[in-house]
């Protein structure tokens, strides 16, 4: 199937190769890169490293040695890259991944784990239960995995949720919660963020001991429940 989506492949040193189909976050395209690495998996070839998915992108990491001893381009290794990442555009389509999962996140919304819920409340003139109903009323999407291991890029809130990140960085709190602009995300560890925190989970996203350390994976989808402190605090 031709792609209705311009794109542009770019070098990434000498060994990777970047697919990207715009400044964006949309669920389409987010569905198409990630359709892509599907279909790269489902073809490995000697010397793929790995393959780094983003919102509207896709990164091919690959060992340039290993695919010129193994596949004898006629051309540069770019350019060898550079047609696998056209064929696989025409060739994928725009669908969920037989593997994707939505797993329940619970939150607890009180104000004792919520620093930025009341302030949101005032300056968005909402209530403090609308905002909490309102974030967990709908599954989201995990667009991509960055920033810090495990933390997962979830969108879309609802618009009247939507809010500008803060001017300065804080600490926060691992398990937190937080919005920025559009997007809805989960701080796997303490570390400074700039996110409005409105909620926090007891479950650990990111533990290193395990063969697969990230809970969340992109493509993922996540269902946030509410929970009382006490929920919380015994969980």
């Amino acid at each position: 199937m031709n792609s209705p989506l311009p794109y542009i492949i770019s070098s990434l040193g000498d060994s990777a190769v970047n697919i990207d189909y715009g400044n964006i976050i949309d669920e389409k395209i987010n569905l198409r890169v990630h359709s892509i690495r599907n279909w790269i998996r489902r073809r490995p070839f000697d010397g793929l490293i790995d393959i780094v998915v983003g919102y509207s992108s896709l990164s091919v990491i690959f060992d340039p040695w290993v695919i010129y001893e193994s596949q004898k381009p006629s051309g540069t290794i770019f350019s060898w890259i550079e047609l696998l990442l056209i064929e696989a555009d025409k060739s994928v389509e725009t669908e969920e991944s037989e593997n994707s999962r939505v797993i329940e996140i619970p939150v607890c919304y009180d104000q004792e784990l919520a620093p930025d819920l009341l302030r949101m409340s005032y300056e968005k003139k909402i209530g403090v239960q609308e905002i909490i109903q309102t974030h967990f009323s709908r599954t989201y999407r995990v667009y991509m995995i960055g920033f810090l291991p495990g933390f997962a890029y979830l969108g879309q809130v609802d618009d009247k949720l939507a809010t500008a990140r803060k001017p300065q960085p804080v600490e926060v709190a691992a398990g937190s919660i937080g919005i920025a602009g559009h997007q809805t995300g989960i701080y796997p560890m303490v570390s400074p963020g700039g996110w409005h925190i409105i909620g926090r989970t007891p479950v650990h996203l990111f533990d290193s001991d395990k063969e697969n350390p990230a809970l969340l994976k992109p493509g993922d989808s996540v269902q946030f429940v509410s929970i009382t402190l006490h929920e919380f605090e015994n969980y």
